[in-house]
Parts: C-alpha cells; sequence; structure tokens
C-alpha cells in the first residue's frame, strides 16, 4: 500500500514539474539557453541513475559509463539519419543495444572484482570509443551531423521511466539481492544468491538507460565526436554517484544537478570553471566523504518529521 501511494504522489510531482517547465517555454520565459540546460541537467540525472544502479546498490566499480553512453548516441543517431526511422524508436535501439553490450561484457567481466573490474569496463569504453573513430561510415574522428530531435517532452519521459523503475527494481527482491551483494557478496553467495546473475541484470538495465541518455544526448546537439566519450566522461559520471552519496539515488538526483549547473555557468571561464569544480569536490570529500546523502534517501529525512511530530 505504501509503495503505491509513494508512486502516485510521484507521479503527480512530475506531472506538476513537466507542466509548469513546459508552459514556462511555450511562454518564452524560459529561452533556449534555460531550456537546454534543463535538457542537460535531465541526461546527466539518467546517466547518475543508471550508475547508481551498478555501484551504489549492487557494489560494482564501474568505470566504462561513457562506452554505453557513446553506443546509444551512436545507434539511435544511425536510426534517424541513416534509416530515417522515428525519434522514440531510435532511443529505444540505443537502449536496446547498449543493453546488449552490457550483457557481452557483464558476463565475462563480472566475476572480477575491485580494481581489475574497473580497469575491464574502462578498457571496454576506450574500445567502444576506438571502434567509431575509425568507421568512416559514422563520421569517424570528424564525428557524425545529427538533426536536434531531444525536446523537453521527451527528455522528462525517459528521466521519468529511468527512476521510476531502478527505484522499483532496488525495492524488489531483486534489488535486495543485489544490495546483499553489495554489503558483502560472499556472503550472499553462502545464502543461495546467483551474485553473478544478479550483477549482469543490474549491469545490463545500467547500459539501457545509459544508451537511452545517449540517445537523447546525441540529438540534443547538432554533431556528435568520438572525443566526447573519453574515459574523462566516465569519470563525470562517477563523481556524480560518489558525490551524492554511494546507495542514494536522491544523492545521485542532486548531485548530477547540482554539478551541471555549476558546469554549465561557468562555461564562460574555462580555468575556473575546473578550480571551482575540483574544489567543490574537494570540500564534499574532506566534509563529507560519505557523500551529501550517504545511503539515505530524501524520503527519510520526512519520515523522521513526522515520527518526530507524532511522538
Amino acid at each position: 500500500m505504501k509503495k503505491i501511494k509513494g508512486f502516485w504522489l510521484f507521479l503527480v510531482l512530475s506531472i506538476i514539474v513537466y507542466g509548469t517547465v513546459q508552459v514556462l517555454i511555450n511562454a518564452g520565459i524560459l529561452n533556449n539557453f534555460y531550456s537546454n540546460t534543463l535538457i542537460f541537467i535531465s541526461i546527466n540525472i539518467i546517466l547518475a541513475v543508471s550508475l547508481h544502479l551498478v555501484i551504489g546498490i549492487t557494489g560494482q566499480f564501474s568505470i566504462g559509463h561513457a562506452g554505453f553512453l557513446a553506443v546509444g548516441a551512436y545507434i539511435s543517431a544511425i536510426v534517424t539519419m541513416k534509416l530515417s526511422l522515428p525519434f522514440p524508436i531510435a532511443i529505444l535501439a540505443g537502449g536496446l543495444i547498449a543493453a546488449l553490450a552490457g550483457l557481452v561484457v557483464g558476463i565475462p567481466t563480472l566475476r572480477l572484482r575491485g580494481d581489475y573490474l574497473a580497469i575491464a569496463t574502462l578498457g571496454f569504453a576506450e574500445i567502444i570509443r576506438i571502434v567509431f573513430l575509425n568507421i568512416d561510415a559514422v563520421g569517424g574522428a570528424a564525428g557524425m551531423q545529427v538533426t536536434k530531435m531531444t525536446t523537453w517532452t521527451y527528455t522528462f519521459i525517459c528521466l521519468f521511466i529511468t527512476i521510476a523503475v531502478i527505484t522499483n527494481f532496488t525495492k524488489s527482491r531483486h534489488g535486495r539481492a543485489c544490495i546483499s551483494i553489495r554489503e558483502n557478496e560472499i556472503a550472499a553467495d553462502a545464502m543461495g544468491i546467483n551474485t553473478t546473475y544478479y550483477k549482469v541484470v543490474a549491469f545490463a538495465i545500467g547500459s539501457f538507460f545509459a544508451g537511452i541518455a545517449g540517445g537523447l544526448y546525441a540529438h540534443n546537439f547538432y554533431i556528435i565526436q568520438p572525443s566526447q566519450f573519453g574515459f574523462l566522461k566516465s569519470f563525470d559520471i562517477l563523481i556524480f554517484v560518489v558525490l551524492g552519496g554511494l546507495g542514494s539515488l536522491s544523492g545521485a538526483v542532486i548531485s548530477a544537478i547540482l554539478l551541471t549547473v555549476v558546469s554549465t555557468f561557468l562555461q564562460g571561464y574555462p580555468e575556473t570553471r575546473m578550480i571551482i569544480y575540483s574544489l567543490v569536490l574537494v570540500l564534499v570529500m574532506l566534509y563529507r566523504p560519505q557523500g551529501l546523502m550517504g545511503t539515505r534517501e530524501i524520503t527519510d529525512l520526512f519520515k523522521r518529521k513526522s515520527v518526530k511530530g507524532g511522538s
């Protein structure tokens, strides 16, 4: 009953947020700069939440998320620009191929742990980048021209589905199995949990939504290049999750919003932007090493308030 109430509350709040922003865009109050910033924030939230499932919930240290972003971006661009299919089909195709890539990578590598897994996933992301770099059909190093099709509506729908799916997965028995793997993989295996299966499932779901983000990302600009999906992009996404707090979906969302806003509004000052960006991270790691939210969610704060009020 609580889960149903929580979902309907989330749905109502989402409709209010979407409707408010859409009215402001239609009225011209939010110009192209601000609407594009909102779209970029939403794409980063999708990336942060999808990696949160892999690292924060399942405890698998992956730093190759930019590879799945690249797969989703290029596949969706090929579907729209080469095959002339509708944009929603392109987004779905990007997500499905990214999930397939996640399975191909995850099945052999997720038997590894810690630094070995991180190196393997980073190697995958670099392989994907080099492959697209050397395919002339998608522009090679020069990049591929893409028609801008990403809108606030498409982005918000994808964001809503991402958060809803990963939240419900986390609260299900499958999510609890993933959390048990994060806490103690040996103990989870001893209790009969198929650890490899759940790690691969979480990895594939995270890859799918990274591919969805890639489709939105590709069609939000007029050109995509392999250089946009280097290992630094993977670290940017990783920072969203670590800064927000490992295990906190709310933290991943908040940090993605915060860092995207800081990065966007300081684009005119590239040197200053990187200094402030780095300073924020250093201060947070010094005074909040567990991240902004730790393992808590925003809903936990309201629960505490209601308990205090009731007592």
